[in-house]
């Protein structure tokens, strides 16, 4: 049953330190220390992959009961940890930033898409700090953390860099919506035939089947299925006659394209025998869009009316840029076999997690405070114990924040300064908003929300 008690003094104050500061701070640098050590393993540090789908909802994949095919996902769903509240942010760039930094992109003055410089001179990302573990790091597929020349994936701890630097790119001529260029080899521009989804899967097979002396972090980033959508039609004669909208139909074709990648990507860790010590971690960056203007964002393709279905974020409210379950809760995946077991994990995490957790895993030190405001996983991925203190989420948007501590979600509306209360654990769809029956808890949440938020830019 939902503890229904407001916060005692002794739960506020641990929220409230843990949202002004009180983070995870790294030792000295001690040297790196096997993963057997740090983790609790018996296995040499993991090869980690990390895969990211762009704007993927959370009833499009097949585990999920949904109607796209996603046969390759769905098995690593059933073999590994299924994640039930992966917490993301609602846009893109902020999400991949959090990953990156272990920290709330907002703590950049990052709270929607951004271009330019992203990341403070001082900041030590995910690959910078496997990197310095003697990890070998590439990135293939969306880059946008930052605008070419200067702010490019090589600069911030990528030995190789392939793909896209923008937010968005055609499939097939890889240009930016605006025209300009941003197909890329090792943050140098490229001319490329072929479709982005194939590009960035023949990629990361091509790091994967290269010689490896050390372990290797592999983030591939895909470009599906956020707009605009082109796919061939072994992927879409699948779906013309199970959808009537022409833009859902592009969309399923997008995701089981991209699936059929990762299946592909699986094989090749498996053909070079590293599946036993290869972590595969996959999640979406945000909910599914439910609408776009054809005319606009299409370039004219189906200018003749505007598309109103494409990601499914059911039974969950809300959508991509909102901060509604829709929005920022998605699908996610962890595998590992012989060491992850098969499960799902109702426990909520953040993307800030990561890389706390896979620093961890590499057995990373650092020598500066990096002010983490993720948490190191593990255990509670592995099922070594069930994190019960107090956990404060929080999201910030041009438009609303909103911060969740244990069952309770608090939403504030910056335009209209609306407040919303949801308790998630009875209401996990937000129907029914209780704050006007429960002021106190409103106050509480909302003082944590000024903590958590004072640190940001």
């Amino acid at each position: 049953m939902v503890d229904q008690r407001y916060l005692n003094r002794r739960e506020f104050i641990s929220a409230v330190a843990f949202a002004a500061g009180a983070r995870l701070t790294p030792a000295p640098h001690a040297g790196v220390k096997p993963c057997d050590v740090v983790a609790g393993l018996t296995v040499a540090r993991p090869n980690i992959i990390f895969i990211i789908a762009d704007d993927l909802g959370w009833a499009d994949v097949g585990y999920h009961g949904g109607e796209i095919q996603t046969p390759n996902l769905d098995r690593e769903a059933a073999q590994g940890v299924r994640f039930e509240q992966h917490y993301v942010t609602p846009t893109c760039t902020p999400t991949r930033v959090a990953l990156m930094t272990g920290r709330y992109p907002s703590r950049y003055g990052v709270t929607s898409p951004a271009y330019g410089k992203i990341f403070d001179d001082d900041t030590v990302t995910l690959a910078m700090a496997l990197q310095s573990c003697g990890y070998d790091t590439s990135i293939t597929g969306k880059w946008h953390m930052g605008s070419p020349p200067e702010w490019t994936p090589r600069k911030y701890g990528f030995n190789s860099s392939y793909g896209y630097f923008h937010g968005q790119i055609d499939p097939y001529t890889h240009l930016y919506k605006t025209g300009v260029r941003s197909w890329h080899r090792n943050d140098q521009y490229l001319d490329e035939k072929g479709h982005a989804t194939d590009l960035i899967t023949a990629e990361a097979i091509r790091v994967i089947e290269s010689n490896h002396s050390k372990p290797f972090f592999l983030y591939v980033a895909y470009s599906v299925p956020h707009h605009p959508l082109n796919e061939p039609d072994a992927w879409t004669s699948i779906y013309k006659e199970k959808f009537k909208e022409p833009s859902r139909c592009w969309l399923a074709a997008s995701i089981s394209h991209m699936d059929d990648g990762i299946g592909r990507i699986i094989d090749a860790v498996n053909r070079r025998g590293f599946r036993e010590n290869t972590l595969i971690i996959f999640v979406s960056d945000n909910g599914g869009q439910d609408k776009w203007n054809s005319k606009e964002e299409y370039h004219g393709r189906y200018a003749d009316k505007p598309h109103t279905v494409l990601g499914d974020n059911r039974p969950l409210r809300g959508k991509k840029s909102e901060v509604y379950e829709g929005g920022i809760r998605v699908p996610a995946i962890a595998n590992w076999p012989d060491v992850l077991k098969s499960r799902k994990l109702t426990a909520p995490i953040h993307i800030v997690d990561w890389m706390p957790t896979l620093c961890k895993l590499a057995g990373y030190h650092s020598e500066l405070e990096l002010n983490w405001d993720g948490r190191d996983i593990w255990p509670l991925i592995r099922g070594k114990t069930v994190s019960t203190e107090p956990r404060l989420f929080y999201w910030k948007t041009p438009n609303a924040s909103a911060v969740r501590l244990r069952d309770w979600k608090l939403i504030v509306s910056k335009k209209t300064n609306q407040i919303e209360l949801y308790n998630l654990a009875v209401d996990p769809y937000e129907k029914d908003d209780l704050a006007q029956r429960h002021p106190q808890r409103v106050s509480d949440l909302r003082r944590l929300f000024a903590e958590v938020a004072a640190d940001d830019r």
